[in-house]
């Protein structure tokens, strides 16, 4: 055979008959100047930039949602891809030409593509909770960077990098009109597989909806229950192997297909025994084994998947082995053959040597397109950052900081007890701290609530809290988050709406509370009566609303339609920290709002402690 010589490499001798191959002095390989060097940072330093900023998007939901907490696994995991494929990327392709066509569609592309960043970012800034947001600078980012790697190495680079570069959008959140159905499916499937295999050990069990009735009581299948999170991360793991086994695309498939089952039979399992233990024990020991069955999923899929791909890779291997030596023959006279070839290209040299010819010199740039070019996106990315943060800046330069307050459980309450958040309203909510309790007692709303026949049922009092830091979600979360659209979801309606009023809380403070009544009839049921005070505040606002009172809690619903999102960019709303508190009295006859305004302006400084740091309140205080 010949081996190949590269620019800058020569050999000195060859096994090619007797000839020996002098090593020439007048070929050596240029140097890069400065100005190159420079263009080539330049260059790096902007897929950099694009790249963290992606990543700084994406965390939020990385952070805030557990179904997507594998998401800060992917970038290393896709650095890693890259640099096994750099390891043996195909040589590149100097001095090939570039036509005009080519270098029009490059340009034309990568400007439209960066010059689209500016508005995203916008948007981005005011709504980090949209997910459209994320797939849409996902895919600008991995264009942008496939566009980058084909003016180094030309378009055999660009198939050789593609996946490497494409991995991250595993990590993207998907979009809820198909993950919401997804959700809602699994969780059906997954509660009547339950109740299947339930019915042939013996156990008696009713499926109503994606709810399991067994003899100590109702089990739900929730979202994590689904299987959905599994099913996401097992497709991470899936495309993960498939790379790194190297294996064929139908191998590849075929590992995917094997992940997801895996998951998806791990998942119906796991839901099968936290249903057994509830029937057969109590809900409470269930509770005790939900996360723990969870990780373990993780690990099954984790495992299985490696043997799979492992698997599948000798199988691949075996079947390239005897494709390699059924035409070992034909390979051999094609190398004799070569050699001849090679004998006749040898030249003598002055001194009696044979010579290669002498090699092409390579192309005078590190990249196929003028090195110009790639000085202009790092200011231009730099641009948009400080761009879209004045643009937000100039709106909160004037805001004034409120006075700061947060919630004083009453844990010492008769029957004061936690109760656990619905995931469907923390997947929705996103707050980054909350909490709902309940306590019962005897007040002047009892007194007032008498039920006919002399039987005196106590009233309950709920409470609820959530914060919003500055800058982790939409301001439209908190601010629709209101009574008067969460209780109709749950089978209230309202009958009243009793307007704002100023509440002393101590400390030289007030807060507006909204008053809303409601009742709820069920069928074969006593109705049930509900007044909700609701104070939603922001740590910042506006010179002129500080001072108003009932500012955010006077308005009308909000909502996270197009309009609404678009309206927050346009006025440069960012959350500047927003917590919502509602205090709600149930009673089995209504006992009318002006009494169950004095409980609650009674209950209300007792349940805010003011001059709190910021107002801030951390997972570990709820």
């Amino acid at each position: 055979g010949f081996p190949c010589a590269r620019p800058g490499k020569w050999y000195r001798h060859h096994p090619v008959g007797n000839a020996a191959i002098s090593a020439p002095t007048a070929h050596a390989a240029p140097t890069p100047s400065r100005r190159l060097s420079l263009a080539a940072i330049a260059a790096g330093l902007a897929l950099a930039a694009l790249w963290l900023i992606l990543f700084r998007h994406l965390s939020n939901e990385w952070s805030t949602n557990e179904q997507y907490s594998y998401g800060w696994f992917v970038p290393f995991f896709a650095a890693f891809l890259f640099w096994l494929r750099w390891e043996d990327r195909p040589p590149r392709a100097d001095g090939a030409p570039i036509s005009n066509r080519a270098s029009s569609f490059f340009l034309l592309t990568s400007t439209f593509l960066l010059f689209f960043l500016l508005p995203l970012r916008l948007f981005e800034v005011g709504n980090p909770d949209w997910r459209p947001l994320g797939w849409a600078h996902a895919g600008i980012v991995v264009a942008l960077t496939l566009l980058f790697i084909w003016t180094i190495g030309g378009r055999r680079w660009v198939w050789h990098f593609a996946f490497p570069v494409a991995f991250i959008l595993v990590a993207v959140p998907w979009i809820s009109p198909i993950e919401a159905p997804l959700v809602q499916g699994l969780m059906r499937v997954v509660a009547l597989v339950a109740t299947e295999a339930l019915g042939v050990f013996g156990i008696p069990a009713q499926l109503e909806g994606s709810l399991i009735r067994v003899s100590t009581g109702l089990v739900g299948v929730n979202e994590a229950c689904s299987g959905v999170r599994s099913l996401q991360t097992s497709l991470m793991i899936g495309l993960l192997f498939g790379e790194l086994k190297r294996l064929s695309v139908p191998r590849r498939l075929a590992l995917l297909g094997g992940a997801l089952a895996i998951a998806l039979g791990a998942n119906f399992a796991r839901a099968f025994t936290l249903v057994w233990i509830s029937a057969t024990q109590n809900p409470e020991a269930a509770n005790s084994w939900h996360d723990s069955l969870g990780y373990s999923i993780v690990g099954l899929v984790f495992i299985g998947s490696m043997a799979l791909a492992a698997l599948l890779g000798k199988a691949e291997g075996r079947g390239q082995k005897a494709q390699g030596s059924g035409g070992h023959e034909e390979g051999t006279g094609a190398g004799s053959d070569g050699s001849g070839e090679a004998r006749a290209t040898l030249s003598k040299h002055p001194g009696g040597k044979a010579q290669l010819p002498a090699p092409t010199s390579p192309t005078s740039s590190f990249f196929l397109l003028p090195s110009p070019i790639f000085l202009l996106p790092i200011a231009w990315i730099i641009a948009i950052e400080l761009g879209t943060e004045a643009w937000y800046r100039s709106s909160e330069r004037d805001l004034i900081a409120r006075e700061s307050w947060t919630v004083r459980w009453p844990e010492s309450a008769p029957g004061f007890r936690q109760i656990d958040i619905d995931e469907a309203v923390q997947r929705t909510l996103r707050y980054d701290a909350g909490r709902q309790v309940v306590w019962t007692g005897d007040s002047r709303v009892a007194e007032a609530s008498l039920v006919p026949g002399g039987h005196n049922l106590a009233p309950r009092f709920v409470l609820f809290f959530f914060r919003w830091e500055p800058g982790t979600s939409t301001i439209l979360r908190a601010r629709a988050h209101r009574p008067d659209v969460c209780l109709p979801n749950v089978g209230w309606r309202q009958i009243a709406d009793h307007g704002v009023r100023s509440y002393p809380v101590g400390g030289g403070l007030s807060l507006p509370f909204r008053h809303f009544s409601f009742i709820r009839e069920m069928q074969g049921q006593r109705p049930m009566f509900a007044h909700s005070f609701f104070c939603i505040r922001e740590d910042k606002v506006q010179p002129e609303a500080a001072e108003a009172q009932a500012d955010l809690v006077e308005g009308e619903v909000g909502g996270w339609m197009r309009g609404d999102r678009m309206r927050v960019v346009r006025e440069g709303l960012r959350n500047p920290g927003q917590q919502v508190m509602q205090f709600v009295v149930i009673t089995p006859e209504d006992a009318g709002p002006a009494t169950a305004e004095a409980e609650f302006r009674q209950q209300v400084p007792k349940l805010i402690a003011t001059g709190v740091d910021g107002g801030k309140v951390t997972a570990a205080e709820l």
